[in-house]
């Protein structure tokens, strides 16, 4: 365990214990409990091992990823749902150590915004220079460069201390960034006090220094690929780079029964929940289509879903009734075939409300890659290596893609929009959903990424 990572659960743990207190406090004027309960460090002991257990069962303190402020926030939050219903089990199991339901509350509350404030404290504290890891990376070629130049974006905890040179690559960054040779890596690593070796070298058979590359990490040094340093780094997977037994060894890509049977039933109560709240606004948004421009209300289109089955999406109709007259072409922006009415639905993301019925019916997922259209993902298969493994789940109203890259119209930005995909693919879980639907919902009152 790192130093970093004692210290941010200490810290929890202090927390936990100081807002059963400050709750009983708050509420009593005193901590002596009341005339039916005492109060004493039982009560703070198992009430703050509880709460860290829940942290661990919500992946709070996994360090393999780095967690925006929303992640964190829906983190937290399931972590103190579960809290209360094990703590309310274990006080009707043992009465002694019970606490009032008023108290409870508030020392959850209490505790929930003492720790989100921390951890994102303890993310600006690793930044500091002397607490912020340095970073050296084994191998100069672009994918280790490309590293370089994001690394600082994108992380603010993180330092690039250098270049380690392999003996069978040309030289392609500037010999000031080189801080030792493959032969001296433990060496060049304590001289510069790295805390990371990402591995990025473009032939490792015959080549890895595999006895220097150990000595480094038995010392504490960590030891990363570089693709999953890149895929930690930015939230999605350079496609471009990955081969087939990347796929086979990496963690994740298990969409395993369990996902399958919550993914369903979180896509009936939201599904069924949305159509319920639309309802009154469905006749409205049918009487201005009608009165904007001639054709359908509804517009039908075929789509691929999962295992490349083809099945109808539904939407409200955007754009002019002979809009492809000439064949399947992208939206572009400030496109000239939507309408008038169908441009403030896309902004809205009204137009997309008939999904919720192919969502319904089990066409489609909630979450998940946005479903593409025959023509475009034949033609997308020939280009992009792995494009169809984006058919491995059901396609969604909403996804990963849509909450962090705006609209593609070609086949850059289908290739951006797929290292998005494959990343929720490799990642699916239940936080993940909740965090793409509040994602989502900014995006929606922002009115980005439409067109």
């Amino acid at each position: 365990m790192s130093k970093s990572l004692a210290i941010l659960m200490l810290i929890d743990l202090v927390l936990a214990a100081n807002a059963l207190v400050l709750a009983t406090l708050l509420r009593l004027g005193k901590l002596g409990g009341t005339a039916e309960h005492g109060f004493g460090w039982p009560h703070v002991i198992v009430f703050a091992l509880v709460l860290m257990l829940c942290g661990f069962f919500v992946e709070l303190y996994n360090r393999d990823r780095e967690f925006s402020k929303t992640e964190t926030a829906v983190r937290i939050g399931v972590s103190l749902i579960i809290g209360f219903f094990a703590l309310s089990a274990l006080y009707y199991m043992f009465p002694d150590i019970h606490v009032g339901r008023g108290i409870l509350l508030m020392a959850l509350a209490l505790f929930g915004i003492g720790q989100f404030i921390w951890h994102h404290c303890h993310g600006v504290l690793l930044s500091f220079p002397g607490i912020a890891q340095r970073v050296v990376i084994l191998g100069n070629g672009s994918l280790g460069q490309k590293i370089e130049e994001i690394m600082p974006r994108v992380r603010n905890n993180y330092v690039f201390a250098g270049y380690i040179r392999p003996s069978q690559e040309a030289v392609c960054v500037p010999e000031a960034s080189i801080v030792g040779n493959v032969d001296e890596i433990f060496d060049a690593v304590s001289r510069v006090k790295a805390h990371k070796i990402v591995v990025s070298l473009a032939e490792r058979r015959g080549v890895l220094p595999v006895r220097e590359i150990l000595r480094c990490k038995l010392s504490g040094v960590e030891v990363v690929d570089a693709l999953n340093f890149y895929e930690q780094l930015t939230g999605k997977l350079l496609v471009e780079n990955i081969n087939p037994s990347w796929f086979i060894f990496s963690n994740g890509f298990r969409v395993t029964r369990f996902i399958r049977c919550y993914k369903r039933v979180l896509d009936i109560l939201f599904s069924t929940t949305g159509i319920l709240l639309s309802l009154p606004l469905l006749p409205f948004i049918a009487l201005a289509i009608k009165l904007d421009s001639r054709g359908q209300v509804f517009f039908r289109q075929t789509r691929v879903g999962e295992g490349e089955k083809e099945f109808m999406l539904y939407k409200f109709r955007t754009m002019t009734q002979d809009a492809e007259k000439n064949g399947a072409v992208w939206a572009r922006e400030n496109d000239p075939r939507v309408t008038r009415i169908g441009n403030f639905l896309r902004k809205t993301r009204l137009d997309e409300i008939p999904q919720l019925f192919n969502v319904l019916k089990g066409d489609m997922s909630f979450v998940g890659p946005r479903p593409e259209r025959p023509e475009f993902v034949k033609m997308l298969e020939e280009k992009i290596p792995y494009y169809s493994k984006r058919h491995f789940v059901k396609p969604g109203v909403t996804g990963w893609a849509q909450v962090k890259y705006p609209y593609g119209a070609s086949v850059e930005d289908a290739l951006e929009k797929l290292r998005y995909d494959l990343y929720y693919i490799k990642n699916i879980s239940v936080f993940m959903d909740i965090l793409i639907v509040l994602e989502t919902i900014k995006v929606v009152l922002f009115g980005r990424g439409a067109r």
